[in-house]
């Protein structure tokens, strides 16, 4: 048996374990067609159950938990924000060889973000923005002041500090090494965020965004959502958008430089992880995460 010591291998995933999972736990919904998403997630094999619900299965015991958080919070959350969210339907239970809990949501129909169809739009860089402001002011009401719940406390960029220096010797031949020493070190040195913490969504980017008729339209995967520091939200600035539409997207935000230098750092940090973890065996990870580095070098 696993325990904490012993880690669950990493269990494939396949269409004929899903199908099982859903016809044995929630047979209301066993004749409704069942089909892969792709490209999922990376760290969810995702699944469309019928025209309107979503399965979603966590691929590692380190984001197992995370569906938790959105249940929690996300139906909250939606009504005060400016782009539609995931509504989570059902909890999944463990079973058949899966060891994880998974979940059913309201699917959201549109496509992934691209940087070929919004990197130049000042309109897609002002509703990034105005999401991210709405999200910020999200106050709910049994928050006493200052008091962050289980699970939304979020680590800080230097807890990065070791992994992101061997990345950036292990790619200087790919990335600008002294650049990248550079960013990151100010990334470090820069006064922290010295105002009351703020909602965050932890994982915003490209990847996470969807669109209809070239217009954003959903936000997906808040898995990382948290309370503290917004400036690592600001990744998206780095992922999707070019100078002239950043340029927009940082004014609507209103960013002192203090916190957008903490968000490249960001960006490089977690730039650099999944190029590490993925660029050798997933070319089209390894296209948006240089991307994601080589604009946060450029500001």
């Amino acid at each position: 048996m696993a325990t904490e010591r012993t880690p669950h291998p990493t269990p494939v995933i396949g269409t004929e374990l899903v199908r099982r999972l859903v016809d044995t736990q929630f047979p209301q919904w066993a004749g409704l067609p069942l089909t892969p998403v792709d490209p999922g997630g990376s760290d969810h094999v995702i699944h469309r159950l019928g025209g309107e619900l979503s399965v979603r299965l966590p691929r590692r015991a380190a984001v197992a938990e995370q569906f938790r958080k959105e249940f929690d919070w996300l139906p909250r959350l939606a009504p005060h924000l400016p782009l539609a969210v995931p509504a989570p339907v059902k909890a999944g239970r463990p079973a058949l060889g899966y060891p994880w809990p998974w979940s059913v949501s309201r699917w959201l129909d549109g496509e992934q973000a691209t940087v070929e169809t919004l990197a130049d739009s000042s309109e897609a860089a002002a509703g990034l923005a105005g999401f991210l402001i709405a999200l910020q002011r999200f106050t709910p009401g049994d928050l006493p002041t200052g008091d962050v719940p289980a699970g939304l406390s979020a680590a800080p960029l230097a807890d990065r500090d070791g992994d992101t220096r061997a990345a950036i010797a292990r790619f200087a031949g790919v990335f600008d090494a002294p650049a990248a020493t550079a960013l990151w070190n100010a990334a470090l040195d820069a006064p922290g965020w010295d105002r009351p913490p703020v909602w965050f969504h932890g994982d915003f980017h490209t990847g996470n965004l969807l669109t209809v008729g070239g217009r954003l339209s959903a936000v997906i995967d808040f898995g990382g959502l948290g309370i503290g520091d917004p400036a690592r939200d600001l990744i998206i600035a780095f992922t999707l958008l070019s100078a002239r539409s950043r340029a927009v997207f940082r004014a609507a935000l209103d960013v002192d430089e203090a916190t957008w230098t903490r968000g490249r750092g960001w960006a490089l940090a977690t730039g650099l992880n999944a190029y590490t973890a993925y660029a050798a065996v997933d070319s089209r990870i390894a296209a948006q995460t240089t991307r994601q580095i080589t604009e946060a070098l450029i500001g």
